[in-house]
């Protein structure tokens, strides 16, 4: 980014020994490197930022790409020819199949359920089975 190199660094390091001296150079590269960091932390939020506003443009684009292609398509292909086609009469749609079928399936799940004849018998069937279990 700066493009420094290493005799830039050995040179300004020098610079610093003899300027701010070497009692006080630990103090000013703990602070030079705290600016640092909060440079990096605002840089990175500001990039994430950025890359948030990039990605929302590129979802903006991709949608009225295909809404256009949507409207195309559907101007291309009217309603009334996309129903029924391959439909014979008295055939189910595969929405009436898929609800047909849940609700045999649901049907079936239900008769498999051993019947009681009251709850009174159930109640008396488990207090029995908890006084065995007790003894």
């Amino acid at each position: 980014m700066f493009d420094i190199g290493a005799p830039e660094l050995l040179v300004i390091a020098i610079v610093a020994i003899f300027a701010i001296g070497p009692k006080e150079l630990p103090h000013a590269m703990r602070t030079a490197g705290r600016w640092i960091g909060k440079f990096r932390r605002i840089s990175g939020s500001f990039r994430t930022g950025i890359d948030a506003m990039v990605r929302e443009a590129e979802m903006e684009d991709m949608d009225r790409k295909w809404r256009e292609q949507n409207a195309r398509i559907m101007a291309q292909y009217p309603d009334e020819e996309m129903t029924g086609v391959n439909e014979e009469p008295g055939t189910l749609s595969a929405a009436e199949a898929r609800e047909e079928q849940a609700s045999a399936s649901g049907k079936k799940a239900a008769s498999s359920l051993p019947e009681t004849s009251s709850d009174a018998e159930a109640a008396d069937r488990a207090s029995r089975v908890t006084d065995k279990a007790g003894e």
